[in-house]
């Protein structure tokens, strides 16, 4: 390179306030159990671009797509250890670590995004909270599109989900399973397909998304949608990786955090278009949900929102009540 050309090219990294030592490079590892083609993915895969050429190539982020470094309960274990450095999971799932993580898995609290978003700003600070005790740092966290029911049967009342070998992935879903009297099944998503394909479930709540990239049409015939909730995955890394950043690169992680969160919420919309399609291509019958069976699952809810603000306690009414008033 000539003189002029690197003195150049030094004045403008100068300018966007990070100056890249010669041969200084960050590694880091970011474990995710969802495949490549999932939105979530994709949206990680481009937050990897945005700080590698934001740092200029010091710190370089490797995802592990499909579960393939960590299974999905273990990623945000091994975020806490510094075994990966950065981990995606899904928050709901982690409710018996602490109630604030089930909070948007709860039935019928939300209606659309817009309360999704609400939901989640009331929210932050406490989960903020809680994973900095937990060694880990926030980034950003991004909702997938609202969950339904999918069964291998017409389902036109709760009680004709009694004895149907229910998939669960959280606490919500398992008590939600153990009031309809179906039989919960906890399956993680990698295992999803071959656990249809061998009957070992035969109906689940969960998002179109999760359907599409799964073909459930395969194996299931219905998909009702009662969006029961929009829960949320969260990104998050190891504190003590993060503060080991300089400056600069510690500012180029947030602000492609803020866009990947920013660009996340836009995409989960687009993709639950897309996704009930790809259903209803597939041959699956895309059904709205009977009065009776929405008057059940709203009984279902009430109980199981009424046990989660008992077990959350102040800091569970204090977030439902800032989330009430961001509605009025």
């Amino acid at each position: 390179m000539k003189r002029r050309d690197f003195c150049a090219t030094a004045a403008l990294a100068t300018g966007l306030g990070f100056v890249p030592q010669a041969g200084a490079q960050t590694k880091w590892d970011f474990a995710t159990a969802y495949p490549a083609i999932n939105f979530h993915s994709k949206n990680n895969e481009q937050f990897v671009k945005d700080v590698a050429a934001a740092t200029g190539g010091s710190l370089q982020i490797t995802p592990h797509f499909g579960a393939s470094l960590f299974k999905m309960p273990e990623i945000k274990r091994a975020v806490q250890t510094g075994n990966a450095q950065m981990g995606e999971f899904f928050l709901v799932s982690f409710q018996n670590e602490a109630q604030m993580f089930g909070l948007d898995g709860l039935p019928f609290l939300v209606k659309d995004y817009a309360e999704a978003f609400k939901l989640y700003q009331a929210q932050r600070s406490y989960l903020e909270q809680i994973l900095e005790k937990q060694g880990q740092k926030l980034l950003y966290a991004v909702a997938w599109p609202p969950q339904n029911i999918y069964s291998n049967k017409p389902i036109n009342s709760v009680a004709d989900l009694k004895g149907l070998k229910w998939r669960v992935y959280s606490p919500t879903t398992a008590r939600i399973g153990e009031l309809v009297g179906a039989q919960p099944v906890t399956i993680q998503e990698a295992e999803l397909s071959q656990a249809l394909a061998t009957g070992v479930i035969e109906g689940l709540i969960t998002s179109s998304a999760t359907g599409a990239d799964n073909k459930l049409y395969e194996n299931l015939k219905y998909f009702y949608q009662v969006q029961a909730w929009i829960p949320k995955n969260a990104v998050t890394v190891n504190a003590k990786a993060f503060s080991a950043l300089g400056k600069a690169e510690q500012d180029a992680v947030l602000k492609a955090a803020g866009e990947a969160e920013q660009r996340g919420w836009k995409s989960s919309e687009e993709v639950n278009t897309r996704a009930i399609e790809t259903l209803r291509q597939g041959g699956m019958k895309i059904e709205q949900p009977s009065a009776d069976l929405m008057a059940g699952l709203a009984k279902v809810g009430d109980v199981v929102v009424k046990e989660w603000i008992e077990k959350a306690g102040a800091d569970g009414k204090a977030v439902l009540d800032a989330f009430e008033a961001s509605k009025k």
